[in-house]
C-alpha cells in the first residue's frame, strides 16, 4: 500500500466508533493481568464511545475545533471570479439509477455551488477524482459523476472539472493548474464546514484568494434531550470534526 492508501485505514482505526471501542477492548485484555487499570481503561473507552456518538458532543467539538464560520453572502461571492466545489465521495453502487451517483456530501456541495452560480452568474469549477479509500473498481471518478449530474439534472455545464485528484491537497494543486493560467485567482470555495479550514489553507497555499462558502454548518437537529443521546448523526459529525482536526495537526508537521 502507498502512504496515501494508509490514510483512510489509520483514520478508521483511530476515529469513532472504532477508536474508543478498541481502547475498551485493550482495557479488557489488560484486565486479565492488571484488573484495576484494565477495567478503568475499558470503562474510559466505553464512555468515550458513547460521548462521541451524540450531536451535543459534536456541537461542543465544533465550537472548539473549528474557526468561526458563517454562510457566504451573495454580494461577497460576486466579488470573486469563480465558484469552486470540492467533491466528497460517490455511491459506487446505485442500481436504481444505473450509474455511479454523488453521495450526500458531494450532492449537498453541488447543490449549494449551483445556487451560488445562479445568484451571481459566475462560472463553476468542480474538483474531485478517485479518493485514497476507493476500491478502484469504479469506472467514473467524482469529476465525471459531477459533470453528468450537473448537466442532466441541473441543465448546467461546469466550466472546469478536475477528475484526477485523490485528496484535498491535489484538489488545490490541480485547480491551480486549470484556473491560475486563465487569470482566475479569487474564488468562492464550497465544501462542508468542518472541511473548510483545511481546504481553504490548501487553496491559499496553491495561490488562490479564497472566500469560504461553507455548507452543512453544524447545528442542533433535535430536542435538547435527544442531542445528548447516541445517534448516527452524532457519531458521523464527531468523526468528521475529529478527522479534520487530526489532518490539520498532521499538516503542521509535514
Amino acid at each position: 500500500m502507498t502512504p496515501g492508501e494508509w490514510k483512510p485505514v489509520l483514520a478508521a482505526l483511530l476515529l469513532p466508533p472504532a477508536g474508543p471501542l478498541l481502547l475498551a477492548l485493550l482495557g479488557l485484555l489488560l484486565a486479565t493481568g492488571r484488573r484495576g487499570a484494565g477495567l478503568l481503561l475499558a470503562a474510559a473507552g466505553i464512555v468515550l464511545a458513547l460521548a462521541l456518538s451524540t450531536n451535543g458532543t459534536a456541537m461542543f467539538l465544533a465550537r472548539h475545533l473549528l474557526p468561526p464560520l458563517a454562510a457566504a453572502a451573495p454580494e461577497d461571492v460576486r466579488k470573486t471570479q469563480a465558484v469552486v466545489v470540492l467533491g466528497g465521495g460517490v455511491l459506487p453502487d446505485a442500481p436504481e439509477y444505473g450509474a455511479v451517483q454523488p453521495n450526500a456530501n458531494t450532492l449537498a456541495r453541488l447543490r449549494y455551488g449551483v445556487r451560488l452560480v445562479r445568484q451571481t452568474g459566475l462560472p463553476l469549477a468542480f474538483a474531485g477524482g478517485v479518493g485514497w479509500a476507493s476500491t478502484g473498481m469504479r469506472t467514473e471518478g467524482e469529476g465525471a459523476v459531477a459533470r453528468r449530474v450537473l448537466e442532466q439534472e441541473y441543465g448546467f455545464k461546469p466550466a472546469w472539472v478536475d477528475d484526477r485528484s485523490r485528496d484535498t491537497g491535489e484538489n488545490a494543486r490541480n485547480m491551480a493548474g486549470l484556473l491560475l493560467p486563465q487569470g482566475v485567482r479569487r474564488i468562492a470555495l464550497v465544501t462542508d464546514a468542518w472541511h473548510m479550514p483545511r481546504a481553504a489553507a490548501e487553496f491559499r497555499r496553491a495561490g488562490f484568494d479564497v472566500l469560504p462558502a461553507p455548507t452543512r454548518l453544524p447545528g442542533p437537529y433535535a430536542r435538547p434531550l435527544l442531542e445528548w443521546l447516541p445517534s448516527a448523526t452524532g457519531v458521523l459529525l464527531c468523526r468528521e470534526l475529529l478527522r479534520e482536526w487530526l489532518a490539520r495537526q498532521v499538516d503542521r508537521f509535514t
